[in-house]
């Protein structure tokens, strides 16, 4: 079931041209959720669009968010999808938390892929 949330999250994000997207498998380090998505916006405005075409898909796919964080200030977003954590951030802030590293693994174990 992440699978296909994760696709429709990763399907909205490149429409509205998301840089960088990451998909994190995260299900071995963590109980509260599958799958880490991690994408860059160029400003405010596009991160808080981004999140409101991630939530927007989804709703319409039949899954709806158990939360959504961050819209007000724009520069990091997160969309609880219980699944599937959608974090939408500027490069400033993502390179600053850097959650590929604290959330990635050694290449080839966990890491699902970047998105293209």
């Amino acid at each position: 079931m992440s699978r296909n949330i994760a696709q429709t999250v990763v399907a909205a994000l490149e429409d509205l041209k998301a840089r960088d997207i990451c998909v994190l498998d995260v299900r071995e380090q963590t109980s509260i959720t599958d799958t880490m998505i991690i994408a860059s916006g160029t400003s405010d405005r596009q991160v808080r669009s981004m999140a409101e075409k991630v939530i927007e898909e989804c709703k319409a796919s039949g899954e709806r968010p158990i939360g959504v964080e961050g819209m007000d200030g724009g520069e990091w977003v997160l969309v609880d999808l219980a699944e599937v954590l959608v974090h939408v951030m500027l490069p400033k802030v993502r390179d600053f938390y850097n959650l590929e590293k604290l959330w990635g693994r050694p290449e080839g174990s966990g890491v699902m892929a970047p998105a293209h």
